[in-house]
Order: C-alpha cells, then structure tokens, then sequence
C-alpha cells in the first residue's frame, strides 16, 4: 500500500512539474500578405510592386506553393527591376520561424533576411540558380531560439537582374512547434534484379539533386521533383546494365517525414504505365516521349536500316532540365520505338544538342571491320561549354570518346554542332553556333577524323541549332544550293567551297506558324532514296500527362525556283500514308456561299485533309477542323490557321492546302509546300466535325480528300 501511495505522489509532482506543463504556445502570424497593400511593411525599389502578388505574373512561370491569394514577387516587371521589401520591428517571441519560400538561389541578391540590431543574423533563398527550375514556393524555418526577447525585422532583397533575379516569400510565422526537418543526403540502397526503379514526382515540388551510385560510384546527378506524398506520375530509370550491382540513391535535401525514397519500386515494368500511348493528350501521329520533357531533335541520321531520332530528353521530370540524348529508332518515319537514353550528364556537364553522323571510312578509327560507327557530336553544356563525340558501332550502346571534349571552349554558351561530310573536299565540316563580339555567328570548322578540328570561317546572324546541307533546285542536279539555317528555321541560300559559305540570298522566313522550333534533317539517307527529311520540335504543352512537348511529322524538304530566287518547300512524307484508315473522296465541285457544307458526314479524331481549289471571285475559302479555323484569304492571298496568318501565293491560280490534325497540334501546308503553318492546338475529344465553306463568292474545288487516320503507336 505505501509503494503505491509512493508512486501515486511521485506522478503528481511530475505532472506539475514546469517541464510537463510547458506547452507550445499558439502561433504568431507576421505576414500572409492577403492584404490590398504592404501596410506597414517598408518597400524600396520596382521589384515588389505596389501590393501583393496574386500569384503568376506577366512573363513569368507558373508559381504556385503560396498560400490564400497573395504573396510576396519581385517578378514585378520581369527579372530587371530591384528593390527591398521590410517589415517592421517586431520581438522573438517563439523558438522558431517558418515560411514559404521560392523563387532565385542568391544569399546576397535574391534573399530572405532576419535582422537583428541591423545585422543579418539568418538568411533564406529560393533553390534556382540556373536555366530551367521551379516557381514552387517550399516550407523553410530558421531556429531563432537564442534570440528570445530580442526585437528583429525580416527584410527581403532582390537586387539581382538576371536569371532568376527574383524572389518569393508568404505565411511568415512565430511557431514553437518545430517543421519537418530537411535530412542532408538520405539514401536508399537497391540491389537490382529488375529493369527499372521507379520513381515518385510531384510537378512543381522543389527540385532536389539525386545522386546515383553504383556499388559506391558516382554515375549520374539529376534534379528531381520528388513527392514527399502521393505522386503525380512516376518516372522511371533503367537499371538493368547494373543488374547484380548495388545501386544507391541518395537525395540532397529530403523532408524527414517524406515518403519519396521509400515508394521507389524496383519492377520491369513503367508503373502507371497501363495506358501507355493513348493518354488523352498522346499525339497519336507525332514522336514524345514515354515519360518527362523533350524538345530539341539531335542526331537524326540512317543507319543499319533505322531512322535514328536523338532529342533532348528530361526523363526525371514534366519541364526542361536533366538533359539527356532520348534515343527512339523507326524503320518508315511513322512508327516509333523508344529505347533507352543514349547520353546521359557527366563532369563535363548536361548534354545539349548536336548531330550524328555515319563515318564510312572509318577517319575516326572507332569502326570494325563492316560495321562504320555512328558517331554523336554534342554539346556538354558545363562550364566551360565544349563539343564532345560518342560513337556506336550496332545502333543501341554508345561510348563517350576518351579524349573529350573535341572543341574547346570559344565563347560561354557555344554549342549545338551540327557535322556533315563534304565529299569535294574529303573532310568534315562542323557549324555550330558561337555569340562572338556580341554577334550571333554559326562557325564553320573542318576535321579529318571528328577529333581534331580547325576553324575556317563564319556566317553572321543565325541562332542556336543549325543545319546545313545541299539541295538540287527543281530536281536539277546540276543546280545544286547550300542551305544554311537554324532553330527558328529561318535561312540563307548560297555556295559552298569547302571553307566558306557564301549567302546569294538575304535571311528568309522558314516556317510561318508558331510551336516550332531547332528543326534537324537526317544525315546518310541512302543515294538511291536522296531525300532531304526535316523534323521539328512541336512545342505541345499537355498539362496534367507524364510526358509534355513533342515533334512534328516528319517533311520532305525541296528547293523550287520563285520570281524571287530559289525557296525551301515542306510536304509530309509519303510514308504517312501508311496511316490511312478510310478515306472520303469527293467530286469536284462549285462551292457556293449557300452550298451546304460538303464535309457535313466526315467525323474523325485523326484528320488528313487535302484541297485544291481555285478561289474564283470568293473572298473566302474557309475549314473547320476539330473546332479549329484554317482560312484562304483569296484577296490577300493569306492563309489563317487559327487567327495567325502567313501569305500562301496561288500556284497556277490554285490552292493546294494539306492538313494534318492530331490531338495536340495542327500542322497546315499550302502552295505547294512554300507555306507552312504549324499550331500546337488541342480540340476537344467530342469536337469531331470537319467543314469547308466559300464566302463572298463561288470558288471551285477541284480536289477535295478527307483521311480518317489510325494511330502511330498500334499495340506497342
């Protein structure tokens, strides 16, 4: 009885004690910037503009991680304006502050201050610091237990004006109950027994660098937005040449209560991946990835009977980063295969875009006896910025050249080199573009074996992404032109010597529509074929999808002569054919303003529709597609794809109009190839109806075919 009662008495005077009865006090708000100003908050400078943000502004990427309606942004203006945003006095009262923070990766420009006696005493960033990155705002604290009692002010800074020279900030709290705190460099061990290890991303968390290791080695780092929760899409990564290995992932930064490393899933199969190929906004006639971000095609060329597609590749998330070489082969420009990255980023840097070439007399000595190597000439885009070779002799497994890089440094931000063989003069020749003396150039340089490379000369006025290549005009071989260009597919025709590129024409416009941008054509298309084939990254956003952007159709590209000189032409190639399922074939006929609509029984998802029509004395000649609106203005001679209009020129006093319809984009072709339109453009799933009008007059459709087109993918 006495042991109990002892107990009894020892319990209540624990539960009395001042440490038990210590709770958290409640939390102390500082900011949530809901307000219609900064009331008292002392403001400085353009940068944070004379309220609160409501979220996303003019120009800039979608933000998002705030909460309620406002929040710190000093986007206002764009990355060019500075200034200082302070609060008033107030006294540290609890043992922590928390906040949301986003935005640029500076300590001294683009910052979050907790001032004391007018001195910084903690600081916070946002996580970017180069190209690409996030908009998210992220939860962050500072331990300000020491400071008890003291009277502090937090002021933000932004007197940054470049990339990323800017910062966001919202819900700055007093809190006695300490945040999740971020583990420094969690890991996860796997040993692999099956193909893949999949990963969990949330778009728009903040980005963290994973570090993969391979029995203890460093292979590869990428920044991944990894969910700490349930994810949005799984990526996956392709383990299996380490299969038998231990393989470790290990994360930067990771909230301790994050569950990102512990859903991995070691499987061969892509989880989520049942509806692979027919999400609701899978082109279903144009390249994109399984998974993550592609933009730029690289390295398109023939080889062992395969069409090579090579394209800047984000397989780890939904926006640009991470670049890798994507790898997809077809055997007729239609069907695709996506195998496994062919380049991945190393010490050199990420893997910016480039070419590829057949080297059949092996210069390079990277051949076997009947098997020439394909050889990829990239970009590493680290600092500095180099041009480096792999090469492959099956088509499938690529080896880094030992030497790298080729081509040192010229000026920061070189890159995109584009190499073809220049049969006269039995050597290599390289453009690649270099921002010399402040000027736009494309350097041409010369190699005998894709290793040593000299500098010849340079053409002014081209950015990023050339290509460069000859063409016959009108078929006549003996007329043959060079064609220089670059990634807005503008260009110059001209002469070649070997050394110098000579323009005979100004700079002309490429494509007249929008979404399209650092096309490539194939490299070592068989003589007997002599095609010049070009494919374009189709800038198509498809929110709420594993995968985002695409590539266009493949085009045919010819030189015809015009009353102004010789011009590039674009048709889709012939193999697209193959995707025909029904075709609707009409008689010709006298489109009259009252003329019931021709294609009034034609519904279809995937549309080909071809026209030739003589405008007569019509103002107008119109199509429904899908919901979209292509018009021939007959007086102006323009075409409108959606609003956006190009001049298309009557041939023979006709108009020969294509278009292809698929479910992210619109790709229009009008006389005889001089004008091409392409649109990204999603029409809803239910919006099947096609149409053709005449306005103002009659006009006479002369040919008129609708193709209702299968899917690309079949049943991969």
């Amino acid at each position: 009885m006495h042991i109990v009662l002892i107990r009894l008495i020892i319990l209540l005077c624990a539960l009395c004690s001042p440490a038990f009865c210590q709770q958290p006090k409640g939390d102390l708000l500082i900011a949530d910037f809901e307000g219609d100003g900064w009331g008292a908050w002392k403001v400085t400078g353009e940068a944070f503009g004379p309220e609160p943000a409501r979220g996303t502004l003019p120009g800039q990427m979608h933000v998002d991680g705030f909460k309620g309606k406002g929040l710190v942004n000093s986007f206002y203006k764009g990355d060019g304006t500075t200034g200082t945003l302070t609060s008033p006095e107030f006294k540290i009262e609890r043992k922590f502050i928390s906040f949301l923070i986003g935005g640029g990766k500076d300590a001294e420009k683009t910052c979050m201050n907790l001032l004391i006696d007018g001195k910084a005493v903690r600081n916070a960033t946002g996580p970017n610091d180069k190209p690409g990155g996030s908009e998210t705002l992220a939860p962050e604290y500072w331990d300000v237990s020491e400071f008890a009692g003291k009277t502090a002010v937090i002021q933000v800074v932004d007197n940054a004006t470049g990339g990323w020279g800017h910062i966001n900030v919202d819900q700055i709290v007093q809190t006695d109950r300490k945040p999740p705190q971020l583990l420094a460099n969690a890991k996860r061990e796997f040993r692999i027994e099956k193909r893949y290890l999949n990963l969990p991303i949330k778009n728009g968390a903040p980005k963290r660098v994973v570090t993969t290791l391979v029995d203890g080695r460093v292979e590869v780092k990428n920044d991944m937005e990894l969910a700490n929760a349930a994810p949005d899409w799984w990526a996956f990564m392709d383990v299996s040449a380490w299969r038998g290995k231990t393989v470790t992932l290990q994360v930067d930064k990771l909230p301790e209560d994050s569950t990102a490393l512990s859903s991995i899933e070691q499987s061969d199969s892509i989880k989520g991946a049942e509806n692979l190929y027919r999400e609701p906004l899978r082109g279903q006639f144009h390249f994109s990835s399984r998974r993550g971000w592609n933009n730029d095609p690289n390295g398109l060329v023939f080889y062992h009977g395969e069409y090579h597609l090579f394209y800047q590749h984000n397989p780890y998330g939904w926006g640009w980063g991470n670049m890798h070489w994507g790898h997809a082969v077809s055997s007729d420009l239609v069907h695709w295969q996506e195998l496994g990255d062919a380049l991945a980023p190393d010490p050199l840097g990420p893997m910016f875009s480039g070419s590829a070439v057949v080297d059949w007399q092996n210069t390079s000595g990277f051949g076997k006896p009947n098997q020439p190597a394909q050889v990829l000439i990239y970009t590493a885009a680290g600092d500095p910025t180099v041009q480096c070779i792999a090469f492959s002799t099956d088509g499938r497994n690529y080896t880094k050249f030992s030497g790298n890089p080729v081509v040192k440094q010229i000026t920061g931000g070189n890159r995109d080199p584009k190499v073809m063989w220049h049969e006269p003069t039995k050597q290599w020749v390289m453009t690649f573009y270099v921002e010399e003396n402040g000027k736009h150039t494309i350097q041409f340089l010369s190699s005998p074996n894709l290793k040593d490379w000299t500098r010849m000369s340079h053409t002014d006025g081209f950015f990023e992404c050339p290509d460069f290549f000859q063409l016959p005009v009108d078929g006549d071989a003996a007329n043959r032109k060079w064609v220089l260009t670059a990634a807005s597919s503008e260009y110059m025709v001209g002469s070649f010597d070997g050394t110098t590129f000579t323009p005979e024409t100004p700079k002309l416009p490429g494509n007249r529509g929008r979404g399209f941008y650092a096309a490539q054509t194939f490299s070592d298309i068989p003589s007997n074929d002599g095609r010049r084939i070009q494919i374009g990254w189709f800038q198509t956003e498809t929110r709420g999808m594993p995968f985002n952007q695409s590539m266009t159709i493949p085009m045919e590209l010819k030189l015809t002569a015009t009353v102004e000189g010789p011009r590039l032409t674009w048709t889709p190639v012939k193999e697209l054919a193959s995707l025909r399922a029904r075709t609707h074939k009409f008689a010709p006929v006298t489109l009259q303003p009252d003329t019931v609509n021709p294609l009034t029984d034609v519904k279809a998802e995937l549309v080909e529709l071809r026209a030739e029509f003589e405008p007569g004395d019509a103002s107008e000649v119109a199509f429904a597609v899908r919901g979209a609106r292509i018009v021939y203005d007959a007086k102006k001679q323009e075409l409108a794809v959606n609003g956006h209009r190009a001049p298309a020129p009557l041939r023979d006093g006709k108009q020969r109009l294509t278009i292809f319809c698929d479910r992210t984009g619109l790709e229009v072709f009008a006389s005889d190839g001089l004008t091409y339109v392409p649109m990204p453009f999603q029409p809803k799933a239910d919006e099947l109806a096609l149409a053709m009008q005449a306005k103002g007059g009659n006009a006479k459709v002369t040919a008129l075919e609708v193709h209702e087109l299968r899917s690309a993918w079949g049943a991969q």
